[in-house]
């Protein structure tokens, strides 16, 4: 099929990849500007646009698609199919009618559940057992469209979001280059949402990563997973913020009470229910280190609390 993709991040750049190794004829990559990066801010640009370029696709790069500048280059590049992922930039009513099959999108999750820009984590944070990827229809709402084909995966319950991500990229890239060919054949049928089933996802923020002990481990174990390796959870002690980038479930054997430490090597910690064993913590000001090294570091002892 003749392809215009628009994408941005490296999730984008790997369905990019898989569609040009499908066969696929990409006429031009929509992708967000490059930005600046790193300590230095060097002007990088975005994964797809690198992608693009090294197949010598044309990469467009506007502001914007809502204000009709890019409306005669895109009806003059003459696409079967729009294929969005993670571009970043709303598709307005007259993009969406031009391409002859439309516009399809990949999201993260399986729809209805988790529409928004954080599907991925959510299912970590929310401690689900599966999670999966959704090709949809687009249309004006925000990921409301009919559905065309999903893909279920299972979640570890020691996975982080951040490795979850790596697996739903490769099985969306593969779910992409399948329901292609099913479009153009006209053998696929698309489902209507159950919109009432709907649930949203909304972008993470660094006050939103902050735990207490007081809550379950459950909780905590799925907050640590869920926003490593950003924003990375984290709790007070002493008016300084202790980043946590990872931890296990641990036993609670005398139901002692919240953040009291139950031992410091391995350094295990009570929560409201349960307790944690924080594995490796970013104290503020400092590096990553075991949690028994921090410890050691305050001559943490057992009985305390933190």
């Amino acid at each position: 099929m003749r392809i215009l993709f628009m994408g941005t991040p490296d999730i984008s750049a790997a369905c990019l990849e898989a569609l040009y190794a499908a066969g696929h004829e990409i006429c031009a990559v929509y992708t967000r500007r490059d930005k600046p990066v790193g300590r230095k801010q060097i002007l990088t640009a975005p994964p797809a646009k690198q992608v693009a370029l090294e197949h010598g696709t044309p990469v467009f790069q506007p502001r914007t698609l809502r204000d009709g500048g890019e409306d005669e280059n895109i009806r003059s590049l003459n696409p079967d199919i729009i294929v969005v992922v993670a571009y970043g930039c709303i598709l307005p009513a007259q993009i969406l009618t031009m391409p002859k099959y439309g516009c399809i999108n990949l999201h993260v999750s399986l729809l209805p559940k988790y529409r928004g820009s954080a599907p991925v984590q959510w299912s970590v944070l929310n401690g689900d057992a599966e999670t999966g990827v959704s090709i949809m229809q687009m249309d004006e709402g925000l990921d409301t469209g009919d559905v065309l084909m999903c893909k279920k995966l299972a979640i570890g319950s020691e996975e982080t979001s951040e490795a979850l991500f790596d697996r739903v990229t490769a099985i969306g890239a593969q779910a992409l280059c399948e329901v292609l060919p099913l479009i153009e054949s006209g053998s696929i049928t698309p489902e209507k949402q159950s919109h009432e089933n709907a649930s949203l996802a909304p972008m993470l923020t660094k006050e939103m990563a902050e735990f207490h002990f007081i809550e379950d481990a459950d909780h905590i174990h799925n907050w640590v997973r869920g926003m490593y390796s950003w924003p990375v959870a984290w709790f007070m002690r002493e008016g300084k913020r202790i980043k946590v980038q990872q931890c296990h479930l641990a036993d609670n054997p005398t139901n002692a009470p919240a953040g009291m430490v139950l031992s410091v090597k391995p350094l295990v910690v009570g929560c409201g229910t349960g307790a944690v064993e924080l594995c490796r913590v970013v104290p503020e000001g400092s590096k990553p280190m075991d949690g028994s090294a921090w410890a050691a570091g305050l001559r943490l002892k057992t009985g305390d609390i933190l």
